[in-house]
């Protein structure tokens, strides 16, 4: 009678234990997030491959640092509108329409394209280095006087349709690694390029941080990778083969570079 007493009584301990044990471990939870990436040819992935066919002349490639970062978490939903070209402009009057008040993350890179990205690199390689600096100091001047407002416009906007969201403001890669033979563009002009990228990197950075949003920084995630590097390169040299892709990240740009500076801002 007594053994009977402890049996059930030991079973109903390991029973209770069990069940205490059973509660008290951490349930799996589903990520929740309601992820909208927005932005320019850096976010949508130009230079990267294997375009999707719904995004045409956007260029939206599943190795873009967004489709990406999807991809790994699995967020509730997903979607782009990230486009080759954007500005800052385009961001609000095409692609804030994909936020909503349920958006719970946001990421976006925009603003070279504003002071004319494309233009300036088409200046330094075809017309030499006197051209190539003053078409940067043109750019710089004019990304002082207008870039911040512009981007701020961008960053109320996402506010106004995603209040809760958080959102990252991810920047662009410093292109040229200085101090080593490098053919084509002029020292002086490899300089100056990079020096307009670190403007346009501060200048987002700050007006991000005025946003309370937190900039995602890839400039030393490239280091190393950079054109003019001795490692394996992250950056397409110019391409006269196909322009487009020119002074973009590769594919492994994105994944190496990209994908952990933001997923580290966005988790």
């Amino acid at each position: 009678m007594r053994r009977t007493r402890l049996v059930t009584l030991a079973l109903s301990l390991a029973t209770a234990l069990g069940v205490s044990l059973t509660l008290s471990a951490p349930a799996q939870a589903a990520p929740a997030d309601r992820y909208v990436a927005l932005g320019d040819s850096y976010a949508s992935g130009v230079g990267a491959g294997s375009y999707t066919s719904e995004s045409g002349s956007c260029q939206r490639s599943t190795n873009a640092y967004p489709a990406l970062y999807a991809a790994a978490v699995k967020p509730a939903s997903y979607r782009s509108v990230a486009c080759s070209g954007a500005t800052t402009t385009s961001v609000i009057n095409t692609q804030l329409s994909a936020l909503s008040s349920t958006t719970t993350l946001v990421s976006v890179t925009v603003g070279g394209n504003d002071v004319g990205f494309s233009n300036i690199l088409s200046t330094c390689v075809l017309q030499g280095t006197t051209q190539c600096v003053a078409a940067v100091q043109a750019a710089e001047d004019k990304a002082r006087a207008q870039l911040p407002s512009l981007l701020r416009n961008v960053y109320n906007g996402i506010k106004t349709r995603s209040p809760n969201a958080r959102v990252v403001v991810v920047g662009y890669p410093v292109f040229y690694q200085l101090g080593t033979v490098c053919v084509g563009l002029s020292a002086t002009s490899r300089a100056k390029i990079n020096e307009g990228i670190n403007l346009i990197d501060n200048l987002t950075r700050t007006a991000a941080t005025s946003a309370g949003f937190t900039f995602a920084d890839v400039r030393s995630a490239f280091v190393g990778h950079q054109l003019c590097s001795y490692g394996e390169k992250w950056m397409h040299a110019l391409n006269f083969a196909s322009l487009g892709v020119s002074y973009h990240p590769t594919a492994a740009g994105q994944v190496g570079g990209y994908l952990p500076v933001f997923r580290a801002a966005a988790d």
